[in-house]
């Protein structure tokens, strides 16, 4: 009896937080999965089965949409691995200057989206952005970031990595300075460099933290929305249009439950892509 109640008693611990899973998380869930198989309104709604998927699917720039999501996705997150695993080996060293210019690194992450993708469409204006005046300076003649169809999307890519990296950054550090020094003495003792500490020691014991970058950033760029609308709002054309700013624009049309099936659709899309990568990276940390 005694062990019922000490049960009984653990589980009144548990019963905030799944009260504040199921309201914010699980309900909200089951609602949008029912919501995107009705025509709704705030105050009406009529079941229609899986037509909203089906008009979905069958939108014109969904395919473009697509392609540019998992562009997206693979630029900003490989981006950030390799900047943020560079830039933490850098600032776990001995510096004098390693706490400002942690700061520094830092500080992008703790802006507005919003206010960053304001700042750097006017710092990449063809004509009077700070980035062609520089440019021009030098006597190279600076594109147009935003408005060429080629390069637009990788220009918002590379803003994203630029406020994101500092993040990443922070992560690499807490893995690299968890490396026991046994591991540098040895390999110092057989006459190993720099080099051979980064290739051998770091990249191998560092692993939990880059696959932790490796997730977050991936499916932060499956589900990046507001950068790309601050700056672009999918333009030129479809050229930046990912499936969030396709699915934004279902909804100020009015096309309430066309754009909850949307987000179904994304919320599988984003599942489909992250489960089978975690289960990957973590049985390659465990091969280590």
């Amino acid at each position: 009896m005694n062990k019922l109640a000490n049960k009984t008693y653990t589980y009144y611990f548990l019963l905030p937080a799944g009260i504040i899973y199921f309201v914010f998380f699980l309900l909200p869930t089951i609602m949008s999965l029912f919501f995107s198989m009705t025509l709704w309104t705030l105050t009406d709604w009529k079941f229609i089965g899986l037509e909203n998927f089906k008009t979905f699917l069958s939108e014109p720039s969904l395919n473009i949409g697509f392609k540019n999501t998992l562009i997206y996705a693979v630029v900003t997150s490989g981006l950030k691995v390799i900047l943020g695993l560079l830039l933490g080996v850098y600032l776990s060293s001995k510096l004098k200057t390693v706490g400002f210019i942690r700061s520094m690194i830092f500080f992008p992450t703790l802006l507005s989206t919003i206010a960053v993708g304001i700042a750097f469409t006017m710092m990449m204006h063809p004509s009077q952005g700070i980035i062609n005046i520089v440019l021009s300076g030098l006597g190279i003649v600076g594109p147009d970031w935003l408005g060429d169809t080629d390069i637009a999307l990788l220009s918002v890519a590379l803003v994203d990595v630029w406020k994101g990296v500092g993040m990443a950054t922070v992560i690499f550090i807490a893995g690299i300075m968890s490396i026991p020094q046994d591991y540098y003495e040895a390999l110092k003792i057989d006459g190993g460099n720099a080099w051979h500490n980064f290739k051998s020691i770091i990249i191998p014991l560092s692993r939990p933290a880059m696959n932790t970058v490796i997730i977050l950033s991936f499916i932060g760029g499956l589900r990046s929305f507001d950068l790309i609308w601050t700056m672009t709002k999918g333009g030129p054309g479809f050229s930046t249009d990912l499936i969030a700013s396709i699915i934004y624009k279902q909804y100020q049309a009015g096309f309430f439950g066309l754009s909850t099936a949307g987000n179904v659709i994304l919320f599988i899309l984003v599942s489909a892509l992250a489960f089978p990568l975690y289960s990957y990276l973590n049985k390659k940390e465990v091969d280590l």
